[in-house]
């Protein structure tokens, strides 16, 4: 079988065009073909039930012209539903504040200091629980909770110390969740969500340079 393109097609996620994919299927139980996705359809004020889900994609057999057919995801599917979850969670906390590094990075001896910024956008109180570290590199941390950012103040700061996790040389390639630290917070007293910081381009630079010499592998 022939696949021309593939379209994942749900109310939960903004529908994208169908990606070409051009592959072949060939007698075998199972083959995976990804599927990109859109932004997730948030509520304003609390997590959305995962909606039912279809593929949509145009194949073929032997010299056939490709033909479309409709796939039932069967409900609730496990990986979209944790997609919606995060995504949406995070989108939540974002409604009420900002939480990013802030800008200030500096190096002593093998940690790299920062500080982790809370900032207001909407009403409501902001209790920030942990910051966790990625594959590349250790979080430290005064104090777990980490603070409250109440009703009535714009902004809080709390103290961050990074150290690398890891210093094979391997370490310092390409790696996408590097640099995706997940900060704990929870609105009004309820469920803490999950909220993905992540460093401007420049800093990540620095921070791969400075991890290579706090390794003694030569950075500059």
């Amino acid at each position: 079988m022939f696949f021309a393109d593939v379209q994942l097609v749900t109310p939960s996620f903004r529908t994208l065009p169908p990606k070409r994919v051009e592959t072949t299927i060939g007698r075998t139980n199972r083959t995976d073909i990804p599927i990109p996705y859109g932004a997730a359809n948030c509520a304003p004020d609390r997590l959305p039930e995962l909606r039912p889900a279809t593929v949509v994609a145009h194949v073929a057999t032997g010299t056939e012209q490709p033909r479309k057919v409709v796939f039932t995801v069967p409900h609730p599917d496990p990986l979209l539903t944790r997609l919606l979850r995060e995504e949406c969670s995070q989108y939540l906390v974002e409604r009420v504040a900002t939480i990013e590094f802030g800008p200030r990075w500096t190096e002593a001896g093998e940690v790299m200091r920062t500080t982790l910024v809370v900032t207001r956008r909407g009403a409501g109180e902001v209790a920030l629980g942990d910051l966790g570290g990625t594959t590349h590199y250790n979080v430290g941390l005064e104090r777990r909770p980490l603070g409250v950012l109440p009703a009535d103040r714009q902004r809080m700061e709390v103290p961050v110390e990074l150290t690398p996790a890891r210093c094979d040389g391997h370490a310092f390639g390409e790696a996408k969740k590097a640099f995706m630290f997940p900060a704990r917070a929870s609105l009004d007293g309820g469920e803490e969500r999950v909220v993905i910081v992540t460093p401007p381009k420049p800093v990540q630079d620095r921070l791969i340079r400075y991890a290579q010499r706090a390794c003694g592998l030569g950075g500059g």
